[in-house]
């Protein structure tokens, strides 16, 4: 019901906060809360409604392997939860995905894809 929903929430989007600490400030424990939600979100995902998580999941993963410096399959990561975002119609995790994707972009050095992408966030927001 509406307990799971909020709990699946917030293990979203701390653990989106928690990977965005560990690049950061490189400390391990922020890392392992990261990993955590990864984990969870991934579950839920299998055991729940990979409808309604997919995106989610995608999005942590994505956070994880840029974290880890996995460029490649960070952007591939990226795409594929703003993919299934939109296709879902949700609109604002679509956002936040574009959001994300174009600051990894700006960070690697891709700054036209960046700025595309968080030109797309914007609309979506």
């Amino acid at each position: 019901g509406q307990k799971r929903c909020l709990t699946i929430a917030r293990v979203f989007y701390e653990g989106i906060a928690h990977l965005n600490l560990a690049r950061d400030t490189r400390q391990p424990k922020w890392r392992l809360m990261g990993e955590n939600a990864v984990i969870k979100i991934a579950h839920l995902e299998r055991t729940m409604s990979k409808w309604n998580l997919e995106h989610k999941s995608k999005l942590l993963q994505a956070e994880l392997h840029y974290l880890d410096g996995r460029i490649e399959s960070a952007a591939d990561a990226y795409k594929a939860s703003i993919k299934s975002a939109r296709e879902r119609k949700f609109i604002n995790d679509e956002a936040l995905a574009c959001e994300l994707y174009g600051i990894f972009c700006v960070e690697n050095h891709m700054a036209n894809e960046g700025s595309k992408q968080l030109h797309m966030a914007l609309e979506k927001y």
